[in-house]
This record gives structure tokens, C-alpha cells and sequence, in this order.
């Protein structure tokens, strides 16, 4: 069935007023005293997510109650496996930056159809930066359209990854020297290549559709590339939402990342 272009253009605009105001909803909290706690294996949570999360769920539901919902607060029921819209939602990408008062998360929101993003917005309010996308226009930060970088070579590339990844033990051949720095949300890090603010980044713990089905539209959009580990494209909506590994940059860059995989030991 093709896409509405007028209802997706609706629905594209409400997700960004949606995100707006959670991000009001968000400062509320940012550098407050609020309620925190693990949800197993070091994953922490606040009141924050939870509150925005239910925020969302209500504006998005209601304004287009024929779409699934996937969110990473919101218990999966599967349930979204038999519409053919579906909301993909983290309402703060980047809690432990969040919970330390770090301007490094977003509010991530994707609305896919048939599988494939559609619209994405992702926005960080304590930097008032607004991402976003849709399917065959351009993608903007703050109604400005961006686009990728120009980097050609891993050599002082400005790269995003968690700390140490590029000097881990598995890798069998040491990477260039290169400008490396880190930030909490992986939609965030993804939001800032497609802008042209990096070059690239790498993320091979694990990632989640919420993490990343707003990204990848954001990014592929504004010129860049976004695959998994092996290079392999990023399917959303499956039973279990978990990519094991992620690559993203500017074409130039993706290519020599994804062949510097072949150096990674995955037996150690």
C-alpha cells in the first residue's frame, strides 16, 4: 500500500510537537532530585522516563490509534507485530548521562510502516537541538537541512564510541590515530554524524530499535550509511527489536570501518 503523503506529513508533524513537549517535560526533571533505579544487569532508569514515556504513548496513541507501540519503558507485548504502523519510541536515549546531568540524550521518535522508518525525530532539549526526517525529503536540525561529512580517511577522523572500544584487546590491528569522543545516546551519536558534526561512529554491544530506527532514517537521509556489524542492513519490528553491532558514517568512512572489522577477534 503506497504512503499517504499528507497523513504521513500529519503525523510527522505531531511526532515533532510530541517531541517538543516531552522535552519540556523532560528539563523538568534534568539536574533535579527524582527517583532512580535498575531494571537488571546495570540498565538504570528515573521517574523521568517513565513519566515522558507515558507522556508519549498517550499524545502518539491518540492522535493515530491504528499504530503498534514499541518502546524501551513500555512492556512488549508483541501486539505491534500485526499493524502495519508502528511507534518506536525511547523517551530518554542516554538515561545515565541524563541521571548525571549530562547534555549528551534525546528523545528518540520513529514512526515505522511496513518495517521500514517513515518519519523520525530525535531531540535533545537541554541543547535545543531538533533532528528529523521523512521518507523522501530532506533531513534538518532546526529546519536547517544537513548533511554528512566529506571525511575520506580513518586518520583524525572525528569518531563517537564507547571509551576504549578503538584500543580493545580484540582488535588484531591497531586503528589510525583519531579524534575520539563519547556520548551516552546512540541516536544522539547517529543525529550528530547525519549533521556533519562526525565523521562516524561504532557501537559493537548492542543496540536496540528504539535506539536507532529515528537515527537511521536521519542519517541515511541527510547522505550517510547505517548498517549492522557486518554490514548487513537494519530490519525493524522483529520479534526480538536487538542489533548486535553498529556502523554509521558518511559512505566513504562506513567502507573503511566495516573492512577494519575483519581485524576483530571475536574468539577472545
Amino acid at each position: 500500500m503506497p504512503v499517504n503523503n499528507q497523513s504521513s506529513g500529519n503525523d510527522h508533524r505531531f511526532a515533532v510537537e510530541a517531541a517538543r513537549e516531552a522535552g519540556a517535560l523532560a528539563m523538568t526533571y534534568f539536574r533535579t532530585d527524582y527517583a532512580t533505579w535498575d531494571k537488571g544487569k546495570n540498565n538504570p532508569v528515573s521517574e523521568a522516563d517513565v513519566a515522558i514515556d507515558r507522556l508519549l504513548r498517550q499524545r502518539l496513541l491518540d492522535h493515530a490509534p491504528d499504530c503498534g507501540w514499541l518502546s524501551e519503558e513500555t512492556v512488549d507485548d508483541n501486539s505491534r507485530k500485526s499493524a502495519r504502523r508502528v511507534w518506536v519510541v525511547d523517551p530518554i536515549d542516554g538515561t545515565r548521562a541524563f541521571i548525571r546531568g549530562q547534555p549528551h540524550f534525546a528523545i528518540s521518535i520513529a514512526l515505522l510502516e511496513d518495517s521500514v522508518p517513515v518519519s523520525a525525530v530525535i531531540f535533545n532539549p537541554a541543547t535545543d537541538e531538533l533532528f528529523e526526517a521523512r521518507t523522501g525529503e530532506a533531513s534538518y536540525l532546526n529546519g536547517e537541512i544537513i548533511q554528512v561529512s566529506i571525511k575520506d580517511k580513518l586518520p583524525d577522523a572525528r569518531m563517537l564510541a564507547g571509551k576504549g572500544l578503538f584500543q580493545h584487546e580484540r582488535w588484531t590491528s591497531p586503528w589510525p590515530d583519531m579524534h575520539v569522543e563519547s556520548r551516552n545516546s546512540i541516536a544522539y551519536q547517529v543525529a550528530l554524524i547525519a549533521a556533519g558534526h562526525f565523521d562516524g561512529c561504532l557501537n559493537l554491544w548492542g543496540a536496540y530499535d528504539w535506539d536507532l530506527a529515528a537515527a537511521d532514517l536521519i542519517l541515511r537521509t541527510a547522505g550517510g550509511h547505517i548498517t549492522d556489524h557486518t554490514g548487513a542492513a537494519l530490519q525493524y519490528n522483529r520479534d526480538r527489536p536487538r542489533h548486535p553491532g553498529i556502523i554509521a558514517a558518511n559512505p566513504a568512512l562506513h567502507s573503511l570501518m566495516l573492512a577494519r572489522m575483519e581485524s576483530w577477534n571475536y574468539d577472545i
